[in-house]
């Protein structure tokens, strides 16, 4: 058995680049079609800073925190993605995507209820609701792989 770094880190990115090609290719894949989709940008980078918060993932916070600040999300937004619900900053759009966002990455806590879906309707296409949801199990995937195998933090210098 292969001993642990003293950081924690049981894979770094590096690593996991080299050894799974195929699969970093298909999750950037799916990021790209998300991308491609048309929906906002800001909006989806909210949703990843969410659900990497609500999923302890260091590495994926820090890194969609990064893109954040670089695309330029007001900075109140960034600050407040955390308590969404109570923070009145956030569009009813916004806000139907964020619970959306909650109720998926947290499923296996209980059944997404459908007024969260109703919600979710009320705001987007179907088509967008789609590529929300993509983008929502895209990063909950990344949330697992660079979670799980503590990929170290890449704070800008």
């Amino acid at each position: 058995m292969e001993a642990r770094v003293d950081n924690g880190v049981r894979m770094d990115w590096d690593e996991f680049s080299m050894t799974a090609p195929a699969v970093l290719a298909a999750l950037r894949a799916l990021g790209a079609a998300v991308d491609e989709s048309g929906l906002d940008k800001g909006l989806t980078e909210l949703l990843k800073l969410r659900a990497s918060q609500l999923n302890g993932c260091a590495f994926c916070l820090q890194f969609h925190l990064n893109i954040a600040r670089k695309i330029k999300i007001p900075q109140a937004k960034i600050d407040l993605v955390a308590v969404w619900a109570e923070a009145p900053i956030f569009s009813q759009r916004e806000r139907a995507a964020l619970a959306w966002c909650e109720a998926l990455t947290t499923m296996a806590q209980g059944h997404v209820a459908d007024a969260v879906y109703d919600e979710l309707c009320a705001h987007f296409t179907r088509t967008e609701v789609l590529h929300l949801t993509a983008a929502i199990g895209a990063i909950n995937a990344w949330n697992r792989l660079a979670g799980g195998l503590r990929f170290t933090p890449q704070v800008p210098a």
